[in-house]
């Protein structure tokens, strides 16, 4: 897990869990209360990072930054009926991405959207690492749900749906014909996914990161971070681990990262409170 940081995150999201195959974090409380609207500062930070290109990224200035933020926020989401979208969840996977796990976006699916209330199907997220044996390919998905098992049970079924051989096909070329060219490694991953590459030689370089939330009855029933909650909150999130594993899985690398909630329509709430403000800037 890498230790540089772009938002800071590291601040606000203790990390409880760390091995290979299971990632737990929370974000904690402050004066008896669970911290939501410093989750959601943090969200908008990632925010431009998320949904602009690369391109778009650099040049960002003092001059068109209120611009910039201002289509971020209606690229991410200009509808209603946030409730049950999932924009947010997405963008809460990119930024655990980006600040512990050192991938590098591959393309912002959000910038290419056809429509304003279109969602872009596919995976979640489309990031790259290199490593020193290549390059890998981080294709996320992610549960905004405030109920663990259904987050389950929904995302397993999306990860068999996902890795088929048409549907992967299928998503490598869209993503090829959205590679930015200024994006680093893009060369690179147009070899690993080309049309004429096996899919057994690409099947060794994905990874499939899982983000799920849930409310947590542990962080409904503190009011602080202690001892007691530690042991609580690890025990929860290494029981929800195990009833993923115990699905039927693909047999490709696949690390589940948890991030129990206290209250997700809540978090939710205060997230279009303030995306509202960001799309009259």
């Amino acid at each position: 897990m890498s230790k540089q940081s772009l938002f800071d995150a590291g601040l606000l999201l203790n990390l409880y869990i760390n091995t290979e195959e299971l990632t737990g974090f929370s974000i904690g409380y402050e004066c008896g209360e669970f911290r939501t609207e410093a989750f959601v500062d943090l969200i908008f930070d990632s925010l431009l990072d998320f949904a602009l290109s690369e391109r778009e990224k650099k040049t960002i200035s003092p001059v068109n930054a209120s611009r910039k933020m201002r289509k971020a926020a209606q690229v991410v989401y200009s509808t209603e009926k946030y409730a049950a979208r999932g924009e947010f969840g997405e963008v809460i996977l990119h930024l655990l991405l980006r600040e512990f796990f050192n991938t590098i976006p591959a393309i912002s699916k959000f910038y290419y959207k056809d429509g304003a209330n279109e969602t872009v199907k596919g995976f979640d997220a489309v990031h790259i690492v290199p490593a020193n044996d290549g390059l890998e390919l981080w294709l996320g998905e992610v549960k905004f749900y405030n109920e663990i098992n259904r987050a389950i049970r929904d995302v397993v079924k999306e990860i068999h749906a996902h890795t088929g051989k048409d549907y992967l096909r299928s998503e490598f070329l869209f993503i090829v014909n959205k590679i930015d060219e200024t994006t680093p490694y893009a060369q690179q991953l147009k070899d690993l996914i080309h049309e004429r590459a096996s899919l057994d030689d690409i099947f060794k370089r994905i990874r499939i990161p899982v983000l799920l939330t849930y409310d947590s009855l542990t962080i409904k029933s503190h009011k602080e971070v202690c001892d007691e909650y530690t042991q609580a909150l690890t025990d929860e999130m290494n029981k929800h681990h195990d009833s993923f594993r115990g699905k039927e899985l693909p047999n490709i690398n696949i690390p589940l990262i948890l991030l129990p909630l206290e209250d997700k329509a809540k978090l939710v709430e205060a997230l279009d409170n303030k995306l509202r403000v960001w799309q009259n800037l």
